[in-house]
């Protein structure tokens, strides 16, 4: 008798376990909804995000577009010495070495200064970097 009865307490356990796997569809879906993930990322390119994949920019990046991406974080506030767009007394010397000097320190850098090379903009061309440096000094004369 305890065998029949150990056998139908085992029998039970087993189904109400079995029951308690099957899900309704809109358990199912209730559940997803709470373990789904909070975003996506998408990388430029990727198409399997569902939009329209973003065109590159072709040609060069324009003075104040390097400017506002690169230069701006030291150029509007003076960090590390950095001139100032628009102080015009603190760009008057520099103006007076000429471009090529003022194209040179903005491609490689100011040793001893916190000027590094191409303003941390290292995906930006020399073209893209000297246009910068012009749209500076063009608004700080």
């Amino acid at each position: 008798m305890i065998t029949r009865v150990t056998v139908f307490l085992a029998a039970a356990t087993l189904a109400a376990a079995a029951a308690a796997v099957e899900l309704t569809g809109a358990q199912r879906s209730a559940i997803e909804d709470r373990i789904k993930p909070v975003g996506e990322i998408c990388l430029q390119g990727d198409s399997s995000c569902g939009g329209a994949a973003v065109a590159a920019a072709s040609g060069p990046r324009s003075g104040e577009d390097v400017y506002n991406g690169a230069c701006m974080a030291c150029h509007t506030t003076g960090a590390g010495g950095a001139p100032v767009l628009g102080d015009v007394a603190a760009w008057a010397d520099r103006i007076a070495k000429g471009t090529a000097a003022l194209h040179d320190a903005g491609v490689n850098g100011v040793p001893g200064t916190g000027m590094i090379a191409k303003g941390g903009c290292m995906n930006c061309s020399d073209d893209e970097i000297y246009a910068a440096v012009d749209y500076m000094v063009e608004n700080s004369q």
